[in-house]
């Protein structure tokens, strides 16, 4: 089968090459992102593979349907991306990566909060600089705080466990508790309480309507003044404007940040040599205790290695029935 590969990277074409190391598939490497101008680049192949940041809205899948594409392998677990009912009537079937190394986010998250309570990063860049002064780089011990865990999938509760291993205490919201987090030392409760009791909060539940904009400045005020919070999940999860705001009065201590509400067309691009037109994401950046990273926390080759291999597999599994297929489309498998 034909694929074109949106958004290719050269990490993205060696991995998915070793995975289709037998040739089933004829890949086309694309770098540009996947939109309603470059769908064009997808004729003459039956399925695209598209990354977090392509567009996969109605529009765009008009334009590949209307080139006969029948399938698109998401390289992802998240698919907020995509206009899932509008591919459902187009005939365009969907498959995502469930799920790959929770360890790679989750150890990820850690550094973030590690990296942030030591200041880290300031202190590398102070000692390249002969500046061998401590003031400023003042931390807190991580064992005994409590640590407030929103989302229990794997992920959740692999970095769960890593903050337990630290000493912290450990409390979990999820509206589907999972019995892993319970025997991992995990107290669920209710949202507001996790808020209001957490010294750090770190988000890991999926993109959806009733989670889009979750931290708010409603949220936001219920939290401990000088919390720590950290998202490596979904940057819509979390109300930018709401958040610099929290910032700026102190509410917010220290924020981690892998993801960013309006991260496509800046996330995985050198934009060394411009001047970026997004004021709120150079605010943001402008505070000394915001950390951001720039969606990386998956990044690891155990990671790359799964998505690859569930990804070549999906296509597989797409073009010779549908079994094995791990859809987002209820149906297709």
């Amino acid at each position: 089968m034909r694929v074109a590969v949106f958004s290719t990277k050269p990490y993205d074409e060696r991995f998915l090459q070793e995975a289709n190391r037998e040739r089933v598939h004829e890949l086309l490497f694309l770098e540009p992102r996947l939109s309603r101008d470059t769908a064009v680049l997808a004729e003459g192949s039956e399925a695209v593979c598209a990354f977090v940041n392509d567009d996969l809205g109605t529009d765009v899948l008009v334009e590949l349907a209307r080139r006969g594409v029948r399938f698109a392998a998401l390289r992802s677990a998240g698919f907020n991306h995509v206009d899932l009912r509008a591919a459902a009537a187009l005939g365009v079937a969907v498959a995502r990566v469930p799920d790959y190394s929770p360890h790679a986010v989750a150890e990820h998250c850690a550094a973030l909060i590690m990296a942030l309570n030591r200041k880290t990063h300031r202190a590398y860049n102070r000692v390249r600089e002969h500046n061998f002064a401590l003031t400023g780089l003042l931390g807190f011990d991580l064992h005994g705080r409590t640590v407030g865990v929103v989302g229990t999938g794997k992920i959740g509760v692999c970095f769960a466990r890593i903050m337990a291993g630290f000493g912290c205490r450990v409390l979990a919201y999820d509206l589907y508790p999972s019995e892993a987090a319970r025997a991992a030392g995990v107290e669920y409760t209710g949202l507001e309480d996790l808020l209001t009791i957490a010294d750090i909060v770190s988000l890991h539940c999926p993109l959806t309507p009733e989670t889009h904009h979750l931290i708010d400045a409603e949220r936001i005020a219920l939290m401990r003044p000088g919390v720590m919070l950290v998202n490596t999940s979904r940057g819509a999860l979390v109300d930018t404007a709401a958040v610099i705001e929290g910032l700026k009065s102190g509410r917010i201590g220290h924020l981690g940040l892998d993801v960013y509400e309006e991260e496509a067309g800046l996330f995985f691009e050198d934009l060394s040599d411009q001047v970026i037109g997004d004021d709120v994401f150079d605010r943001l950046s402008s505070f000394p205790n915001v950390l951001i990273t720039g969606h990386q926390a998956f990044f690891t080759v155990e990671a790359i290695e799964a998505i690859a291999a569930t990804t070549i597999a999906n296509l597989t599994a797409f073009e010779f029935g549908g079994a094995g297929l791990h859809p987002v489309v209820h149906g297709l498998d």
